[in-house]
């Protein structure tokens, strides 16, 4: 009966010996919600600052809405960063975030397939009968650009698809099942599968990028450095190098 016993309390604290250090290592990990069309360059930035502090970082890559909505419904972020500034805002009427700081800027072009086949030369271009169009949908910030380029242009477009990230859009045009799609240029020159057609009402419409930590990451050091390193001068090399413009 003794031996019974002890072995139940060793197996006891084993297990919540165990039970603490899982804890300790999901604790340890820094989670940080971030728009899709900084997934190559966080993740190149998400391995240096491991690096370079040792604390272990988990992404969460998607529409820039869509995390706020998550954040709304609970799901666990320490630090936010959003492809524009009126949905950081919505983050920070909701109580989810602190201060945000600008880090980058992004602009979109007209990504193509290979060859453009469909001979899409601008904007007015995407309107022409026939022509298969992809965007982002309204609610996320590729979608309010794309919008307001297409209103500066005169350009009313029937889109064959709205997708809820401009990873997706992108994603429409390399499988060749659309003509063309307005996606970040960032995005455009990541992929060897698109080529891109500028057009000039880019340059009016520019998107800010913001950073925050939230308020579940409020009292993580973690947190904090990881936007004070998304700010320095080694992460901004990094998105420079990936085509995003300066704060």
């Amino acid at each position: 009966m003794m031996k019974t016993l002890a072995t139940v309390v060793a197996l006891t604290l084993a297990c919540s010996a165990l039970t603490s250090c899982g804890e300790s290592e999901a604790d340890s990990t820094l989670t940080v919600f971030a728009a899709a069309s900084l997934k190559k360059s966080f993740e190149e930035i998400g391995k240096q600052f491991e690096e370079e502090t040792g604390t272990a970082v988990s992404f969460n890559f998607a529409g820039s809405s869509g995390l706020v909505e998550q954040m709304k419904s609970g799901a666990p972020a320490h630090a936010f960063a959003s492809a524009d500034e009126p949905t950081m805002k919505t983050a920070i009427e909701a109580g989810l975030v602190q201060e945000p700081q600008i880090f980058a800027t992004n602009t979109l072009t007209i990504a193509v397939p290979e060859g453009n086949p469909a001979n899409i030369t601008d904007l007015e271009s995407l309107a022409k009968p026939g022509v298969k169009v992809a965007v982002c949908a309204p609610a996320v910030p590729c979608g309010n650009a794309t919008k307001q380029v297409l209103d500066l242009a005169g350009v009313s477009l029937t889109p064959a698809t709205e997708e809820p990230k401009v990873t997706a859009v992108l994603t429409k045009v390399e499988s060749g099942q659309v003509d063309a799609g307005l996606v970040y240029v960032t995005d455009a020159s990541a992929s060897d599968k698109v080529e891109s057609v500028d057009f000039p009402q880019a340059a009016e419409v520019v998107n800010r990028y913001p950073i925050a930590v939230t308020s579940k990451g409020e009292k993580d050091e973690g947190a904090e450095k990881f936007v004070e390193f998304v700010l320095a001068e080694r992460a901004q090399q990094v998105l420079q190098s990936n085509g995003f413009g300066t704060p």
